[in-house]
């Protein structure tokens, strides 16, 4: 499990001032794909239309293109606006598979300051039960404190 203390500490440093959503995702998913030894893929899509997800930064193998929100688990977070810990990805109906490899998944959505869905952070594991009410809680802080002026 990453340092949550030490990870906001260095993202609000090189966040600070930062706008624009994707130069957010961008230096998020690097940072914390880095920190999360748990963390096979991570990263962010976003809402480019109504009820669909587009691929954005990432780090690790190839993900999905296009996601709409009545699909898997980053649309199930979209759609519900609620965080979707997933410790096994073959019990969740649903599930689409863009990495065979993944066993478990935590989505969360992400919100600009002013309540605006801008899309959904993913983090997929090839470990079972790799992520924790602790990665949900501290994500969840750490994205809602860096997107607050995001556009």
């Amino acid at each position: 499990m990453p340092d949550y203390a030490e990870l906001t500490k260095t993202l609000t440093s090189l966040c600070h001032g930062e706008t624009d959503a994707v130069a957010l995702m961008a230096t998020i998913a690097c940072e914390l794909h880095h920190a999360h030894e748990m963390s096979d893929w991570t990263g962010f899509y976003r809402v480019t239309e109504p009820e669909v997800l587009k691929i954005g930064p990432y780090q690790g193998g190839h993900g999905c293109l296009v996601i709409p929100f009545s699909k898997g688990v980053c649309g199930a977070a979209a759609r519900l606006g609620q965080a979707q810990l997933v410790p096994d990805v073959e019990a969740f109906p649903g599930h689409i598979a863009c990495a065979s490899s993944t066993r478990s998944e935590l989505v969360l959505p992400v919100w600009s300051g002013a309540g605006k869905l801008l899309g959904v952070l993913d983090l997929d594991s090839n470990t079972p039960d790799a992520f924790t009410q602790t990665d949900v809680d501290a994500l969840t802080k750490l994205m809602a404190l860096l997107f607050e002026g995001a556009e």
